[in-house]
């Protein structure tokens, strides 16, 4: 690797800036890498807390042919006939309970929530929880909008700006201007500044390259307008989810709730023809007369196995597919989106990354610390007569 030529003048000036981030952006950036490796084992960590879900299922997990899916349906509405929103069903691949979400109309991304669970026959609702009620969905709101919601992420997207500054100033204050060797040895023998000194530079060096990947998708994810314009100037237009609208019967028509037209198994069977070789991941039921029925699917070469990128839209009442956004047609920048989530919480790399990132995420709390201790050492000896 070619050595950069580090001018002798601007180095103070990187390694104040350097300081200076730090001492301001640390404790925002230590809590982030908390969070964030919480996170990474979000659904152990939450079915660890939640036995009541952790239940033997001999049969194999629901998928595109299932009349589970219409059972559940059956079973949440008939538990809560109040609520006229849409109800989305999860497809875990795996044996045990069955996730879904009621999402109230106009409610937003989280705005009150409620997560279910049910038994794997969908006959019965084993837990029920509002989104921000506990301590995983408490923890994702902390790490994404630090529990402001909309000001909040601002502050996380800009701030993580700040912090790919913080973490390239150190790697250029740190940059050997002679023997690699030495810049990388630690002295277990000299003195404790020098020690932590070590400490802190090889700390951050064996992160540097999973936070500057963590920190930029975090950035991304946190500014979808401000990156997507970006991505859209640099890589061409997005592909956006189409706007489609069920045609609902007119009044008088029929006495039966819109709903019932036709099943969940019903569209599936639909969806299948259009993606034969995807995945199912969800099924979401529309509450609303003009909702329609939205089926979430992998298809091949989709980094993301939970939340892929790939939906058919069927008309809840005459069963006609509206429309089909199928990633594999997608350009390049919405190709660049589709990669962000799963990079960023690891689930891409499977259980090896997401332990190395779980990791990882500790490396800025210990970075604060030991660049704190060095500084508030270093002020005492200058005060010290």
């Amino acid at each position: 690797m070619a050595r950069p030529r580090i001018r002798p003048h601007v180095r103070p000036i990187v390694r104040r800036l350097h300081l200076w981030l730090g001492l301001s952006l640390g404790v925002l950036f230590a809590l982030m890498g908390l969070t964030g490796s919480a996170l990474v084992f979000y659904q152990e960590i939450d079915a660890w807390l939640h036995p009541e879900v952790r239940v033997a299922n001999p049969l194999p997990a629901p998928g595109w042919d299932s009349p589970v899916w219409d059972q559940a349906l059956a079973t949440v509405r008939a538990r809560w006939p109040e609520r006229d929103g849409a109800w989305r069903f999860e497809a875990t691949s795996e044996p045990g309970a069955l996730p879904a979400r009621y999402q109230p109309p106009d409610a937003g991304h989280h705005g009150r929530r409620i997560m279910v669970w049910l038994s794997p026959d969908g006959r019965q609702v084993l837990r029920e929880a509002e989104w921000g009620g506990y301590l995983m969905t408490w923890l994702y709101n902390l790490h994404m909008e630090l529990l402001l919601h909309e000001p909040g992420r601002a502050i996380v997207g800009w701030s993580g700006l700040a912090t790919l500054v913080l973490l390239l100033s150190g790697l250029w204050a740190w940059w050997p201007r002679g023997s690699w060797r030495k810049a990388l040895h630690f002295k277990p023998e000299a003195v404790a500044s020098r020690r932590l000194h070590d400490i802190h530079k090889l700390t951050g060096l064996a992160g540097l390259p999973l936070l500057l990947m963590l920190v930029g998708t975090g950035v991304m994810l946190a500014l979808p307008d401000e990156s997507n314009a970006v991505l859209a100037r640099t890589l061409g237009p997005l592909n956006k989810a189409p706007v489609v609208r069920s045609v609902a019967p007119a009044p008088g028509a029929s006495s039966e709730r819109p709903w019932s037209r036709i099943t969940l198994a019903q569209a599936l069977t639909t969806a299948h023809r259009e993606m034969p070789q995807a995945r199912l991941a969800w099924v979401e039921a529309p509450g609303s007369p003009t909702g329609v029925v939205m089926v979430r699917a992998q298809q091949p070469g989709d980094p993301s196995h939970r939340f892929p990128h790939s939906h058919v839209y069927i008309d809840q009442h005459s069963g006609q597919v509206l429309a089909v956004n199928d990633r594999q047609r997608f350009g390049s920048s919405s190709v660049v989106n589709n990669w962000l989530h799963p990079l960023h919480d690891a689930s891409v790399g499977g259980l090896g990354l997401r332990v190395l990132v779980a990791v990882v995420g500790v490396m800025p709390m210990a970075l604060l610390v030991t660049g704190c201790l060095r500084w508030w050492g270093r002020r005492q000896k200058r005060r010290a007569p």
